[in-house]
């Protein structure tokens, strides 16, 4: 007799519940449909322990019967809500709605701009903000130049000629390149540049060329032919001006000049140049390169301006 004569009929036998392929004892069934994942997928119900064939069935009951789970949390206490709406109005009758406005410095956050204003306020917090003139400031090299203006640094740089006193290293310079120290009228770009030079043999802050000559103090003059018809006309850079008189004041000031001065700043390789040496002391004291911080810039314009020594920046 055939082992499997006990079987009554070929359709009793196990069947997989996914490929439909028979078996002829339950543990061979279940070991198959192990091996190829063929277990028929069961889909609960969120509440009750009811199980369906399909989602879609098992959603045709939760709906029926209201037993799908609250999946909408409260933003405060946790407490979930079936509908967006129904966590809304819970939210809004307890005050429970997250703080959402963050400070712009620290991890706080607030329910209304105001508080959060009225906090980086008191605590300074604001990203780009001076607590002691209550300005805020677009970003953070506005805010340098702020607290690096005459309000902050006052007027601590006097000229060494006719004593007058500047906040910067850099207005100092401008003084003195422009011809306008009464007590040091020799004094004029063409002059510090010369002396500078005289110091500066290693290049540190002026280029090296093969050969300079002096620039003569020329005073330039346009001539009716500048005028185009519409506007007074820079024959070099072709900008326009409204009166003979500003373009006069272009063709004599240093923009057209040939960039002499560069920054000493080798490590970060900053590459900047510039026509005059005021030019390129207000490039240091806007730390754009993190040369050196703007106290240190202005100790250096004496060594600069007065020093025997050659010329160093460190």
């Amino acid at each position: 007799m055939d082992e499997y004569d006990h079987w009554d009929e070929y359709d009793h036998w196990p069947e997989c519940e996914t490929c439909n392929r028979t078996f002829r004892t339950q543990g061979a069934c279940n070991q198959h449909m192990n091996d190829t994942d063929h277990w028929a997928p069961i889909f609960e119900c969120e509440t009750c322990t009811k199980e369906f064939r399909s989602q879609n069935a098992a959603n045709q009951h939760m709906t029926a019967v209201g037993h799908w789970t609250p999946k909408i949390p409260c933003e405060t206490c946790g407490k979930k809500f079936h509908t967006q709406d129904a966590a809304n109005q819970h939210m809004n009758a307890l005050g429970h709605w997250a703080p959402k406005i963050p400070c712009e410095t620290c991890r706080l956050k607030f329910h209304t701009q105001k508080t959060a204003d009225r906090h980086m306020k008191e605590q300074a917090h604001y990203k780009n903000y001076c607590k002691g003139c209550d300005l805020r400031f677009q970003n953070e090299n506005n805010l340098r130049m702020h607290l690096n203006s005459k309000a902050h640094r006052g007027t601590n740089v006097p000229c060494p000629f006719c004593k007058a006193n500047y906040t910067s290293a850099s207005g100092l310079i401008h003084h003195l390149e422009t011809g306008s120290c009464p007590h040091a009228p020799m004094l004029n770009r063409e002059t510090i540049l010369r002396m500078v030079r005289e110091r500066d043999r290693d290049g540190v802050i002026t280029n090296k060329q093969i050969e300079w000559h002096k620039e003569k103090n020329v005073k330039y003059s346009a001539t009716n032919r500048a005028f185009n018809g519409s506007y007074w006309e820079c024959y070099m850079c072709h900008n326009g001006f409204t009166t003979v008189n500003a373009l006069n004041a272009h063709l004599n000031s240093p923009v057209h000049k040939q960039k002499v001065y560069r920054c000493p700043n080798t490590k970060s390789r900053c590459g900047k140049e510039f026509i005059t040496l005021a030019g390129l002391f207000n490039h240091l004291e806007s730390e754009a390169c993190a040369f050196m911080r703007f106290e240190k810039v202005q100790q250096q314009v004496r060594n600069v301006l007065q020093g025997r020594k050659l010329i160093a920046f460190a």
